[in-house]
């Protein structure tokens, strides 16, 4: 089974890239400033809410019980799609969701395809794959389409653009966009120049090609329904305008029915953007003649997910809707932004999603990319409890590298082995307490330690360590039950 996450697995270790990310101060400046303005405004949006706390409790039931009985509900929205007019094909891994997509433009004698909702296609490399194919997809979310002219990588789930401000965009546009041609002599950096100029290069690109593209926000299984909320229009105009549509979606993007709706279009974009409703919702089941496309294809991927489905521990992952408030909040993303994460999808959900989707074979390092502060559960909308799944992936990984003979013989290894050991004995602890009151004398200067050595000295880097005390609580307890008997 090929299973890809992007090009996670070649990526390098989160430590490494975000080294790389701190010197590069333009971009943190980017990934701050974009950062702290959805977040202001997704306080005031949910703060205007008095039921909030239940509409976070709702999502987190309606997404628990739907992977309770996942198999159930995807039946039921094949046979719903399939009612309706429409095909579902199933993906086992990225390598197969390809050949179905590629197949299907194939039979349709197509070149290009128009492109919405790509976070999963990311997710398959389908660009990658269509392009050795001959075949050129033109991404048409504002932000992809940045992304993908300049040969970038995403930085954020909602915003993938996130991390590069007007004056790039503008020199992105000059140098992928023929702007003479679309009547434009002098781009400047001025929003609304820009957009128009995006809208005037899409718009040649809706009217003539004939195969559309998109992912999904949802499914609805009782009526075999299609969901993708946007707001720049570019999907009414992906979803309507070309005779094929092809759409690929995760296998837990199911909801039960309709009804779930009204609990997802309201804590959807006031986590996601700050607003009320997304400015385009988008709803669609099957075919009908004369009205929109006439061929519709449903591909529904797994890649990995029923190995997270089957974990009880990480499981909760899947309930994620990809409103990234959690990146919003997190305090390493917003100083690292999302690239040095090495998937599509970043930050904190990011850290718990990639490496469970690969079966902790890649990216091992970013379960640590986190101060665990508890922020992304605080935010998240349908409660997904990243700190304790961090927690969990952590132990699993470290499980894993215990046991190889190289994992036993780890430095840090032996030395919580030997810490579990002196835990575990009154004695030991004892004299592992007089041993380090002995040693720490030298490091000790003004009643602080500012100063480890080895492999010790990244905590003091940053940080300064109170010295072990005179007496500690346990001499303090011995002594006070010792004149209590006198």
């Amino acid at each position: 089974m090929s299973v890809h996450i992007g090009n996670a697995e070649n990526a390098p270790s989160f430590p490494r890239a975000a080294r790389a990310a701190l010197i590069n101060t333009q971009l943190r400046t980017n990934v701050r400033n974009a950062t702290n303005i959805i977040q202001a405004k997704r306080n005031n949006m949910t703060g205007e809410l008095p039921d909030w706390e239940e509409l976070r409790e709702a999502g987190h039931a309606i997404k628990n019980h739907t992977l309770k009985y996942l198999d159930l509900y995807l039946e039921q929205f094949e046979a719903n799609v399939t009612r309706a007019g429409g095909m579902v094909h199933w993906a086992t891994d990225a390598d197969e969701a390809n050949q179905i997509i590629g197949n299907i433009i194939a039979d349709c004698t197509g070149k290009e395809i128009i492109k919405v909702k790509t976070m999963t296609s990311n997710e398959i490399r389908l660009n990658d794959y269509l392009e050795n194919s001959g075949i050129t997809p033109h991404e048409t979310d504002l932000a992809d389409l940045i992304v993908q002219l300049g040969n970038e990588d995403p930085s954020h789930i909602v915003v993938p653009a996130l991390h590069i401000n007007r004056t790039q965009i503008r020199d992105i546009f000059q140098k992928k966009i023929p702007l003479h041609e679309l009547g434009i002599d002098n781009l400047t950096d001025d929003p609304q120049q820009l957009a128009e100029a995006a809208r005037l290069y899409l718009r040649h690109k809706f009217l003539t090609v004939d195969i559309g593209f998109s992912g999904a926000n949802f499914a609805i299984a009782d009526t075999g329904a299609v969901v993708v909320v946007e707001s720049e229009g570019n999907g009414r105009m992906c979803l309507t305008l070309p005779d094929v549509l092809i759409t690929l979606l995760g296998i837990e993007k199911i909801v039960p029915t309709f009804r779930d709706l009204e609990v997802f279009l309201q804590s959807l974009p006031r986590s996601a953007t700050g607003e009320r409703m997304n400015p385009y919702n988008s709803i669609w089941t099957g075919v009908t003649p004369a009205d929109g496309p006439s061929e519709f294809h449903v591909i529904l991927l797994d890649n990995g997910r029923t190995s997270v489905l089957a974990n009880g521990e990480g499981r909760e992952a899947l309930n994620c809707i990809r409103c990234g408030a959690c990146l919003n909040v997190c305090p390493v993303y917003h100083q690292t932004g999302g690239i040095a994460y090495g998937s599509v999808y970043q930050g904190p959900i990011g850290a718990i999603v990639t490496p469970q989707l690969q079966n902790l074979e890649h990216s091992r390092s970013l379960p640590y990319a986190s101060s665990l502060c508890g922020a992304c559960y605080d935010v998240c909308p349908v409660k997904i409890n990243i700190p304790e799944i961090l927690i969990f992936l952590r132990g699993e990984i470290i499980r894993d590298e215990q046991r190889t003979l190289l994992g036993k013989f780890q430095l840090e290894n032996i030395a919580m082995q030997a810490m579990a050991l002196v835990f575990s004995s009154s004695g030991l602890m004892t004299t592992a307490e007089a041993l380090a009151k002995f040693a720490q004398g030298p490091l000790v200067h003004d009643g602080i330690i500012n100063r480890l050595p080895g492999m010790l000295s990244g905590w003091t880097n940053s940080r300064d360590l109170a010295p072990m005390p005179r007496k500690s609580f346990r001499d303090w307890w011995f002594q006070r039950e010792k004149d209590k008997d006198q």
